[in-house]
């Protein structure tokens, strides 16, 4: 059950940001606004981009056996 209810809020925030990509793009496109174009991607891609990484944390906390991370201490004295 977790994983449909993942994989349905996947697709749909991957289509509301393709859409506000869309949007932005076409907004640009036409002149509406006077903000810089750096800036308007920004805050564009930069939500989209912290949505991913979201997703990606909260896929490893649903399947923790995907992916292994250990910490390696050095052996020995630090010079």
């Amino acid at each position: 059950m977790a994983d449909a209810i993942f994989w349905i809020a996947t697709v749909a925030i991957g289509l509301s940001q393709l859409l506000i990509l869309r949007s932005t793009w076409r907004g640009m496109r036409q002149g509406v606004g006077s903000t810089h174009p750096v800036r308007e991607w920004s805050f564009a891609v930069g939500p989209a981009f912290v949505l991913l990484l979201l997703l990606a944390a909260t896929y490893q906390q649903i399947h923790p056996e995907v992916l292994h991370l250990k910490a390696v201490t050095p052996a020995g004295p630090r010079a």
